[in-house]
């Protein structure tokens, strides 16, 4: 599994608060929180993503409340993929469980520049940055995870591969 796409990189502690404003927690539509994603961090975030652009970050990202709409936000704004250094713990499961691909890598998150085009491979975690010509170790998935991500998250995995009896 491979994704392809612009970064916007942001820094440490990008808490789920910025992620998704409290203020929007009553829409449950996914579609309808992207509209408002990264808005208290990157007003001109919604204009300007598209479909397979990827998240870059510092430390913890994703830190504070335990919400999905976070990575509900991220995912249905078009973000293929979030690199960080380290990511908040429940934050980090709740991306898996609506199958939202992330990635540990320290180097990737000291050197890749908001604007810089970056393929990765989930398959191996590596981070290929096509700008700078450089390539990074990340942390790849086993491949459990893998599956529920490529699955589009725990669900539907369970609904794909669950017998009723």
């Amino acid at each position: 599994m491979k994704a392809c796409g612009t970064v916007f990189k942001y820094g440490d502690n990008v808490d789920t608060d910025v992620i998704i404003p409290a203020r929007h927690l009553a829409i449950t539509d996914p579609k309808g929180l992207a509209e408002h994603c990264m808005e208290d961090i990157d007003s001109d975030f919604v204009k300007k993503v598209k479909a397979g652009d990827i998240i870059v970050a510092r430390k913890n990202f994703g830190c504070g409340s335990s919400r999905e709409h976070a990575p509900m936000a991220i995912k249905a704004s078009g973000i293929s993929c979030v690199i960080a250094e380290t990511f908040a713990r429940i934050f980090y499961r709740n991306a898996i469980n609506i199958g939202l691909p992330i990635i540990e890598c320290r180097e990737a998150s000291e050197k890749i520049s908001a604007g810089d085009v970056v393929e990765i491979d989930f398959d191996e975690g590596i981070i290929y940055n096509k700008t700078k010509n450089e390539s990074y170790k990340g942390q790849a998935f086993p491949p459990f995870m893998q599956e529920l991500i490529a699955a589009g998250g725990l669900i539907s995995y369970m609904n794909q591969n669950v017998k009723t009896h």
